[in-house]
């Protein structure tokens, strides 16, 4: 064989991990990829090569259809409630609260018993009729369409399913709703996307509300994603691999000590080549500390959550992870009243470069929550009862005194 033709051989083969890497980026970022995406193609075309990866190194299932590809993933915990969804930038489309995924889940509910159109109007009727189903108002949701906050989640709801693809509006403007509800909305419904939206192992109507405990919300969330292994090693450790695999993935930093002893004892062992992995198929980085591990994108867009930079919530944000990283040695919470004093020092040192509303009296602790729910999100802080601490990865955030280096006169 021809030295050319190794070349080209080795061309070849490069082009195609390069090709699999940014198919398999495209998924993570995401799961629901519809066939305009650039990267559609690219997994149409290595959909063996992608389906093999994901099965052996996860527990996630991958749908290719002639208009989407679904990417089935499952949270690999299921208390991580600091990334809720946000449909949009408008004040409007604020982070999904629980009510508001509740509400989602009852809008859904109507829609697949609904027609190929619906409105705003009908959907909210049919999520408030089924609101006053006794179990459900036995869990304390209340939903009605009388108030602007009523209508105002509604349309966050609605806001979200048209940016998966599963509304389409056809006339009306939801702001017109939200102030008036005569002012209605129409859409048309995708149900090939509706039907794929679901991912669970067992349908929520089979479980057996027999066995569940009283305080059954976890329970009924791991009976639905619950998957049999077999009670071999071989199958036990499969499973670790996979679970650890799937955090590597999904989660900013993955902490020691938040695994159990199972998985940090087949974490430490395997640790290389679980991140070599994810590496070759990825592109992701390794960043690996005693307290544990981070998948650091080069490329900086493989990711939902970012440490903001610009504007005054990113510059609060940037403040407070310096304080916080200055008192991670402390090994506690830093109390409310120390950030909120912090911040007025911030207020006198930089208040010029903000905007009017962190500058008012009263502004210190709502945007200090704010910042420090980002942090929280990006894996940096934990929110507690008495303040807010510190985590690990946090100390890359670290400001350094200023060093003055004596430079010799030449003379």
């Amino acid at each position: 064989m021809s030295q050319t033709s190794l070349e080209l051989g080795d061309r070849l083969s490069q082009l195609r991990e390069d090709e699999r890497r940014r198919a398999l980026r495209a998924l993570l970022m995401q799961p629901l990829l519809y066939a305009d995406h650039p990267a559609y193609r690219l997994v149409k075309r290595h959909i063996d090569w992608l389906r093999e990866w994901l099965h052996s190194e996860t527990r996630w299932d991958l749908r290719l259809e002639a208009d989407f590809a679904r990417l089935a993933k499952t949270a690999p915990e299921h208390d991580d409630g600091s990334r809720a969804a946000r449909p949009g930038r408008r004040p409007v489309d604020l982070d999904f609260t629980r009510r508001r995924y509740a509400l989602l889940c009852l809008v859904l509910a109507g829609l697949e018993r609904g027609e190929m159109q619906s409105t705003l109007g009908r959907l909210g009727k049919a999520a408030m009729d089924q609101s006053a189903e006794p179990a459900i108002q036995a869990s304390g949701l209340v939903f009605e369409l009388r108030t602007p906050g009523d209508r105002r989640d509604l349309v966050a709801v609605v806001r979200l399913l048209l940016n998966l693809g599963v509304l389409v509006r056809v006339a009306g403007s939801e702001d017109a709703y939200i102030q008036n509800e005569t002012k209605d909305v129409l859409y048309d419904i995708d149900r090939h996307v509706l039907s794929a939206l679901l991912v669970t192992r067992r349908g929520p109507s089979l479980v057996d509300t027999l066995e569940q405990p009283a305080d059954s919300l976890d329970w009924r969330i791991g009976a639905i994603t619950a998957r049999f292994v077999a009670d071999t090693l071989e199958a036990r450790n499969r499973e670790l691999r996979q679970r650890l695999t799937e955090r590597l993935l999904d989660d900013p930093v993955l902490y020691y000590e938040e695994l159990d002893e199972d998985e940090r004892a087949y974490l430490f062992n395997q640790r290389h080549a679980i991140v070599q992995r994810i590496q070759e198929a990825t592109g992701l980085v390794p960043e690996m500390r005693a307290e544990g591990i981070a998948m650091v994108d080069p490329e900086g867009d493989l990711a939902d959550q970012r440490m903001p930079s610009e504007g005054t919530e990113g510059h609060i944000t940037l403040l407070l992870a310096g304080h916080l990283a200055e008192r991670l040695s402390q090994d506690r919470a830093e109390p409310w009243t120390g950030l909120h004093d912090a911040y007025r020092a911030w207020v006198e040192r930089y208040g010029r470069y903000w905007k009017k509303a962190a500058k008012d009296p009263d502004a210190g602790p709502s945007f200090c929550r704010e910042a420090a729910e980002r942090l929280v999100s990006l894996g940096l802080a934990r929110i507690e009862v008495d303040g807010v601490r510190p985590l690990p990865a946090i100390a890359r955030y670290a400001v350094e005194a200023p060093r003055i280096s004596r430079v010799s006169k030449i003379g």
